[in-house]
């Protein structure tokens, strides 16, 4: 079941309700006995990064797909700038970029400029436009000094830099990006997040499809969680942290010693909770509350037998945590 928190309670400011650039909903999708997609719904407005997250297999590609024409949707509705996108047109299609997963979209014995002009060429561009268009992607991902070097002879992270230009090169409102770093090392990785980042900052709508959880912290806006062709959660990523009740409660008690401390919880609360001590800090106790108790019972376990709790605080999961508890109760 999709868990999603009211537009009400987001940390966020509220979304202006006319600057949708995508709206997608209940899309459905079955390859032979195969659901790839199960009434799937997003919205991504301009300037926002939208993180499509799941494991291998979620429907993530599948959906980008369909997004970008390759599939069509079985069922549902896509609009993009209130354009309905169940097939579309040739002359739309200036309207969003892809930059896809894999480097085999590209014709390696020509040289990366002489790639991009082909490619505007085949949105319509006149030469000497397409030319233009070629030059500026090239300066805008830093690669105007490899331009006519042929493709095969760039690295990795510059190809999937040359993605990036291509799939910026006709200034879209929208781009989709397809597991576009999950190959790439820590510095090409952020690389090609800084591109996509002041995409956005120039108003593109991104929706950004991944497995590593890390790297949308601080870099997506809003996320939807995909399983096995399913949403699981949307919402922003503090959302998603905010979805899954804590684990784990910090109590600071009156100093008895790390290990009487410890000792004396423990035999508090026995099975209601796995207690731990903090490693170096004697003045506080970590418990793992067991299904069925509370923290106010807890606590007034502790109190009532002369544990004086002086603070407590929740420790929030994890962004992994949280991604893994959405997704494992069905597994």
């Amino acid at each position: 079941m999709t868990r999603s928190i009211p537009e009400t309670e987001a940390s966020d400011a509220p979304r202006p309700p006319a600057d949708a650039v995508i709206e997608v909903r209940s899309i459905t999708r079955r390859f032979g006995d195969v659901q790839a997609l199960r009434d799937v719904s997003l919205r991504v407005d301009r300037g926002e990064i939208h993180a499509l997250l799941g494991p291998n297999g979620a429907g993530k590609t599948t959906l980008l797909r369909i997004l970008s024409g390759l599939v069509e949707a079985e069922q549902g509705e896509i609009r993009v700038l209130g354009i309905p996108w169940r097939d579309p047109p040739r002359h739309a299609r200036h309207l969003f970029g892809l930059v896809p997963s894999g480097d085999r979209s590209f014709y390696l014995r020509i040289s990366g400029f002489e790639n991009l002009v082909f490619f505007a060429r085949l949105q319509g561009l006149r030469r000497s436009e397409a030319r233009d268009r070629a030059l500026a992607g090239l300066r805008l991902v830093g690669l105007e000094d490899a331009a006519h070097r042929k493709v095969l002879t760039y690295s990795h992270g510059m190809q999937k830099r040359l993605s990036v230009a291509r799939g910026l090169m006709m200034d879209p409102p929208l781009l989709f990006v397809d597991e576009a770093t999950h190959d790439l090392d820590p510095a090409g990785a952020r690389r090609v997040r800084d591109l996509v980042e002041q995409a956005a900052r120039r108003g593109v709508a991104v929706v950004w499809a991944t497995q590593r959880i890390e790297e949308i912290r601080g870099f997506a806006r809003s996320v939807t969680v995909l399983d096995r062709g399913a949403v699981r959660f949307e919402g922003t990523v503090a959302q998603l942290l905010a979805a899954v009740p804590p684990e784990r409660f910090v109590l600071q008690v009156k100093t008895l010693g790390p290990v009487e401390a410890v000792e004396a919880v423990r035999r508090r609360l026995g099975d209601r909770a796995v207690v731990a001590a903090r490693e170096g800090d004697e003045d506080h106790v970590l418990i793992g509350l067991r299904p069925g108790t509370t923290l106010g019972a807890a606590v007034a376990l502790l109190v009532g037998a002369g544990i004086d709790v002086i603070a407590c605080r929740e420790e929030r999961p994890e962004l992994e945590q949280a991604f893994l508890s959405l997704i494992e109760p069905e597994r």
